[in-house]
């Protein structure tokens, strides 16, 4: 079964109630059951499985198969969960207060406005991110958090996210803690393992000494996420502008929002305001950080 042209659309903008719906989880229900692998629990409730098919338009193919060369499974609900066991060290504990000190220091925030096209709009601050202190498991993790936060939106389940890395401050010491494999993991949750739509990738104050690490993980971008990743450079606010609107931005990025910090703040206590549930997603998902895993530290 697949939804095409304007009735993606209204699909999409129909609530998880909706007779027009119900076929389509159906579908996707049944094929997951018979397509997944013993050893993983899939949750295949409606609000779970809705998730997939508006990040794939409600094409059931789409919901289920991915590119086989990056991941190992032709299932984006079994990738989705397999992912998280294989790399416990950034999935297994999910709780604020695992995070909490990139948190504090302001690294991550999410603006309160949308931009014209619905999309969230995620900023990522890696002045704020001490490479000493903090590893690069546990800065992905903090992306992993907000992604399954914002995923239970209704609107950004239709809509998608764009997030800005602004890269001022990037060292050797960052650099050194991004590998293959851990490149390959990020790309992994950007294409085949998450039911987000990536809307943009926007890059601004990259250093030179940022390229090799974009070299290193470019190659394991599907080419629609290859012409999504945009490099602003450190004069970025003109291009930038092409892509959302100035005023969502905070002043220090040239907008009249609210201040970074305030962004980084009220996104910090929404975090917390959500351990409970976080706690229960990573119980869900099972597993403990394990010495034998495939997903280890530096």
């Amino acid at each position: 079964m697949r939804a095409s042209g304007a009735s993606r659309c209204a699909l999409n903008d129909l609530p998880v109630e909706s007779n027009r719906v119900t076929p389509y989880l159906q579908e996707l229900r049944v094929r997951a059951e018979r397509e997944a692998f013993a050893k993983v629990q899939l949750d295949l409730s409606d609000q779970f499985l809705i998730k997939f098919l508006r990040a794939r338009d409600f094409d059931v193919d789409l919901a289920l198969k991915v590119r086989a060369q990056i991941c190992t499974e032709n299932n984006l609900l079994v990738n989705y969960h397999k992912w998280r066991q294989e790399c416990p060290e950034i999935s297994a504990d999910l709780r604020p207060f695992s995070v909490i000190g990139l948190l504090k220091n302001n690294y991550h925030g999410v603006l309160s406005s949308r931009d014209d096209a619905g999309s969230r709009v995620l900023i990522y601050r890696i002045s704020q991110w001490n490479p000493k202190e903090f590893t690069a498991y546990e800065v992905f993790r903090v992306s992993l958090i907000t992604s399954e936060l914002i995923v239970q939106e209704t609107e950004t389940q239709r809509n998608g996210l764009k997030a800005i890395f602004d890269l001022q401050g990037w060292c050797f010491a960052h650099a050194f803690q991004i590998n293959p494999s851990l490149a390959k993991k990020i790309s992994c949750v950007l294409t085949d393992s998450f039911p987000l739509k990536v809307r943009g990738i926007h890059l601004i104050n990259e250093p030179i000494v940022f390229r090799p690490v974009f070299a290193m993980i470019r190659p394991f971008l599907p080419d629609k996420i290859k012409q999504r990743v945009h490099l602003h450079g450190s004069s970025y606010t003109a291009s930038l502008y092409d892509h959302f609107p100035k005023a969502i931005f905070p002043p220090e990025y040239g907008g009249t929002g609210p201040s970074i910090a305030e962004v980084c703040t009220e996104w910090t206590e929404h975090i917390m305001q959500s351990e409970e549930y976080l706690q229960k997603l990573s119980a869900n998902l099972g597993g403990s950080c394990s010495q034998g895993s495939s997903c280890g530290h530096r």
